[in-house]
């Protein structure tokens, strides 16, 4: 009996075992899913902070959309705000934000990483799937020093952007020690993560004309908006160009190309905007012309009022903020890379030729439907939010969607009407902000859990295309 009793006991101890194991692997959390959840998180804990009334000058309770969207605006490095950044938040409040910006641009999964590393100096591997599903990690094995990497190329490249503007602000405009670092170390975060907030109710317009300013914000802006996977190989193969993979030169030779077309476009069209360019002589106008021409690169700042802008430049930012910059870093859009794929795509179709080849590299089938996909979804997210909003307030197409593709890329230039928005346009923006930084592909597998497998193939037939 008591072999009996021991086995009855073994079986029911097993039994406990496997349905633990079953429920682990049940709440088991897919890499995507914590990229979105840590996102999530800091967003909640960041809106919690910012309603505090120490956060704000008055003293008082700030309300929940309004913290909402000020906390989202800044994980997701936008830079589009409802309240006056400079007078409405206090020194609290404002640490919080720039904190928030930080660690939005560095990305959740590779902050936990770091404080996983630094206070157990070992990564466990969902740590190891979590960081290199956010920080496209080329080798798994390597995760730990992609980590590592991207944390110091952030924290150089904002120390020298700081070392460039904290003593332009205290030789150049009067400043106290104090207030020039305050103002150098917040511009140089804001600027290196593409996120477009600073500390003037105007912006960066007391500054338009000085290139002391505004040539290291732009260096940090493009830099960020790069992606970490480009730091990362030219980090390596710097001397070897010939050997830089498809991904790097793309999206070097967009950057670019777009940095140059953008600027030519708002400078000319802006030339003798009296609002806007017409007002300074020929080197400012070609200074903001080129400042502007970045900041639709995913930062946000502005240097003129951009709801003075005539309608045609709108227009044009508008395709430029939707492209945006480079994959895995700090910038927003569909990436230069998503857009190069797919005009090399409408190039190879229109030569009738079968195969996308790209400096000499064929490239993969799977990224033509992945390009396709994050296109159209972002399309379909920022033309419903758009009607939406219009829905709700009655402005005009183009303004709403100059703001809807804004949140999306998370760049954060506006034409001045987001701070009179009803709560639930705000909140349409929040969730567009949201989609934007997370990336369609990134949220929609973390909706699905994993890709589905299908064993069977059915027959093909053409429909007729054009």
């Amino acid at each position: 009996m008591r072999a009996v009793g021991t086995g009855v006991e073994f079986y029911a101890v097993t039994d406990r075992v496997a349905a633990t194991a079953r429920r682990r692997r049940a709440v088991r959390v897919h890499p995507a899913q914590a990229v979105v959840l840590g996102f999530a998180a800091a967003d909640l804990v960041g809106t919690g902070v910012l309603m505090l009334p120490l956060s704000s000058r008055s003293g008082e309770w700030t309300n929940l959309v309004d913290a909402l969207f000020t906390a989202t605006s800044a994980v997701c490095v936008t830079g589009l705000t409802v309240v006056d950044t400079a007078t409405h938040w206090s020194a609290f409040g404002l640490v919080v934000i720039m904190l928030l910006i930080q660690l939005g641009g560095l990305g959740i999964m590779i902050f936990a990483s770091l404080i996983g590393l630094v206070l157990a100096r070992r990564f466990s591997v969902r740590t190891r799937l979590n960081a290199a599903a956010e920080s496209r990690a080329i080798g798994f094995d390597d995760v730990r020093g992609v980590v590592r990497r991207i944390v110091l190329i952030s924290l150089v490249i904002e120390a020298i952007t700081f070392v460039f503007l904290a003593p332009r602000f205290g030789f150049g405009y009067g400043m106290d020690a104090g207030e020039a670092a305050w103002q150098g170390l917040f511009l140089a975060v804001s600027s290196f993560n593409n996120a477009g907030f600073a500390l003037h109710t105007d912006n960066m317009i007391p500054y338009a004309t000085d290139p002391w300013v505004c040539l290291p914000m732009c260096a940090a802006i493009i830099l960020g908006g790069l992606g970490f996977p480009v730091f990362m190989e030219l980090l390596r193969r710097a001397r070897r160009p010939l050997h830089w993979s498809m991904n790097t030169k793309l999206v070097l030779w967009a950057t670019a190309l777009l940095l140059v077309v953008g600027s030519v476009y708002i400078t000319a069209l802006e030339w003798s905007n009296p609002e806007t360019l017409g007002r300074y002589d020929p080197a400012s106008r070609v200074l903001i012309g080129f400042f502007h021409a970045v900041q639709t690169r995913t930062a946000g700042f502005n240097s003129v009022d951009v709801g003075q802008m005539h309608d045609e430049t709108w227009l044009g930012m508008d395709v430029l903020m939707f492209i945006g910059g480079g994959p895995a870093g700090t910038a927003g859009g569909i990436k230069v890379t998503t857009f190069a794929v797919l005009f090399f795509i409408i190039v190879t179709e229109l030569r009738g030729e079968g195969a996308v080849n790209i400096f000499g590299k064929r490239l993969s089938r799977a990224v033509h439907r992945q390009a396709i996909t994050v296109v159209l979804i972002a399309l379909a997210a920022i033309m419903t939010a758009a009607i939406a909003i219009m829905v709700m307030t009655g402005l005009r197409s183009d303004a709403v969607l100059f703001e809807a593709i804004s949140a999306f890329a998370t760049v954060g230039l506006s034409t001045g009407v987001t701070a009179d928005l009803p709560d639930g346009a705000e909140l349409t923006l929040v969730v567009l902000m949201f989609l934007g930084r997370i990336g369609p592909l990134t949220l929609g597998s973390a909706i699905a859990l994993r890709q589905r497998r299908i064993l069977y193939e059915y027959a093909k037939e053409r429909p007729a295309i054009g």
